[in-house]
């Protein structure tokens, strides 16, 4: 009876141990300890194609293409940044606009991200993108709310939410000028104990294991026209993430997005996309690099939807497209100099150099009359004036300026041989990460976000809401002499006036109140 309780013990044990270990192609173990899952938001398959050309060689992404990802959300086919990349943080599809947040029909109840259980697990985690650090995707995985555009509620559970690296834009977002609560939160940065960097110089040279840096007021400037003394590249802060989170001995989850793919094929810019595919590839590299010498690290990349509906070709420019040589494509795209995007920067106030600035930095000198004219005559930004013009010589085609709904490519590196492929929901990308890294995300859901009122009036507790900053409020629990305050969208708990630093932030979704179980347990 003895030997069979300890067999029972001995399999119970292998099971569990299964669950992050797996079997390697050549046979032996490796345990997977790190995860970095990188988003080139809004790359359609095409875009890689072009890039692929353009580079002249095999991009570091095509080693590690393993299926397609199907990209719809709870509503409908043609998904926005946030329930798409809700879906990948967190296992669950969801409404239009919603961050990590459940639809209406459940409440717009927070569900744990990737990030945040495997913060529960004591793992480092870090994020990087290219665009404001509070927008969609970096958003999907830091912060709860149902309403994307919300900067304010975002940025400051961003800060609260006990991250190791954020490396990005957005500066202006985080300043007391630039909020509307008031908050100076690049002030709680420093305060929380961040090495607080704005220049490449200065990330290189920090030593901090708590790195916060930004690069600029809003999103970084596109690669092709980056400054490199002032903005870090994605490679740049991609490997200086990884420098700092692989510190840790229990592992590291670290998110990496190439945000402004989707920007430049909202405009119809083929400048643009070459541009940050490109250099979303460079950061693939850098993880790749990584992961196949530490031999404890997965990589995962796929995109949350299709931008722009881009093809190499497009309707009317070549009727003999089988025998259009390579460079029909190439020629036009080689003589860029910038993306359209700075274009205003070389233009006169009169805009009377048009056509000497689209030979000089597009290589384009047979512009019609039309053209400058349209070029002229054009309000706000320039990209979706003149990116067409661009594509349209290089026969590169576009359907829309929107999102599309069609599958994406899915990418996988692991040293072992247990990899996700085949076509398989963008919900399933969360789970495979998840089982890889033994994470239990639903368990983290339970801990992190219990419906406050219920929970505290269970055990007897009054439960109020100060309105006093209405900007700022704060949740009021008391229970005999013990009195709990716990501020909206922080991860602060201050018991009978002592300051606690909970494991996850107090949340309002418009609906409801959710606070940690920590904060219950609070109450006795």
């Amino acid at each position: 009876m003895r030997t069979k309780k300890i067999t029972a013990v001995i399999l119970t044990f292998l099971l569990l141990f299964a669950s992050i270990t797996f079997i390697s192609a050549n046979g032996s173990q490796a345990t997977i300890k790190n995860v970095i899952f990188l988003i080139p938001d809004g790359t359609s398959v095409a875009a890689t194609t072009i890039a692929r050309w353009y580079k002249g060689e095999a991009l570091a992404l095509d080693e590690m293409a393993t299926g397609l990802v199907r990209t719809y959300w709870a509503g409908g086919p043609i998904t926005d940044s946030a329930p798409g990349g809700t879906a990948l943080a967190t296992g669950y599809k969801t409404w239009d606009k919603y961050v990590a947040t459940l639809p209406s029909s459940e409440e717009k109840r927070p569900v744990a991200t990737l990030l945040e259980a495997a913060k529960l697990k004591n793992k480092a985690v870090g994020i990087v993108s290219t665009s404001e650090v509070m927008h969609a995707t970096p958003a999907d995985f830091t912060a709860h709310f149902p309403d994307r555009s919300n900067y304010d509620v975002i940025s400051e559970q961003q800060v609260y939410n006990g991250l190791d690296v954020v490396l990005g834009g957005g500066s202006h977002f985080f300043s007391k000028e630039g909020r509307g609560d008031g908050e100076d939160l690049i002030a709680e940065i420093k305060n929380l104990g961040y090495d607080y960097v704005t220049t490449p110089e200065e990330l290189k040279a920090s030593t901090s294991d708590k790195l916060w840096g930004l690069f600029a007021p809003a999103a970084l400037d596109y690669d092709f026209d980056r400054d490199p003394s002032k903005q870090a590249s994605l490679a740049e802060m991609t490997q200086k993430a990884i420098e700092v989170l692989s510190k840790d001995e229990d592992g590291f989850f670290l998110m990496v997005e190439g945000s402004k793919i989707d920007w430049a094929a909202h405009s119809n810019d083929i400048t643009g996309v070459l541009s940050d595919v490109l250099a979303f590839d460079d950061a693939v590299k850098v993880a790749l690099d990584f992961a196949k010498q530490n031999g404890e690290t997965v990589i995962v990349s796929a995109t949350d939807h299709g931008t722009g509906g881009i093809s190499v070709g497009a309707a009317g420019t070549n009727k003999s497209y089988s025998y259009a040589p390579l460079s029909t494509f190439l020629e036009p795209l080689k003589a860029i100099k910038l993306t359209t995007d700075v274009i205003h920067n070389k233009l006169n106030k009169d805009k009377s150099n048009v056509a000497e600035v689209m030979a000089e930095y597009f290589g384009i000198k047979d512009l019609t009359e039309a053209e400058i004219e349209a070029i002229k005559s054009a309000t706000g930004g320039l990209s979706s004036v003149v990116g067409p013009m661009i594509s349209k010589r290089a026969c590169i085609g576009w359907t829309t300026t929107g999102h599309t709904g069609e599958d994406v490519p899915l990418y996988i590196y692991s040293p072992n041989s247990d990899k996700l492929s085949g076509v398989v929901e963008n919900t399933d990308v969360a789970k495979y990460i998840a089982r890889v890294l033994g994470l239990d995300l639903d368990e983290a859901t339970a801990e992190l976000f219990v419906k406050a009122r219920a929970a505290f009036e269970a055990k007897g507790a009054i439960v109020e809401w100060d309105n006093s900053d209405i900007k700022n409020p704060v949740v009021i629990v008391t229970k005999g002499e013990d009195i709990l305050k716990l501020p909206v969208y922080k991860n602060i708990a201050e018991l009978n006036g002592v300051v606690i630093r909970m494991n996850g932030l107090t949340i309002f979704n418009g609906i409801c109140t959710y606070v940690p179980q920590e904060a219950v347990d609070l109450i006795k």
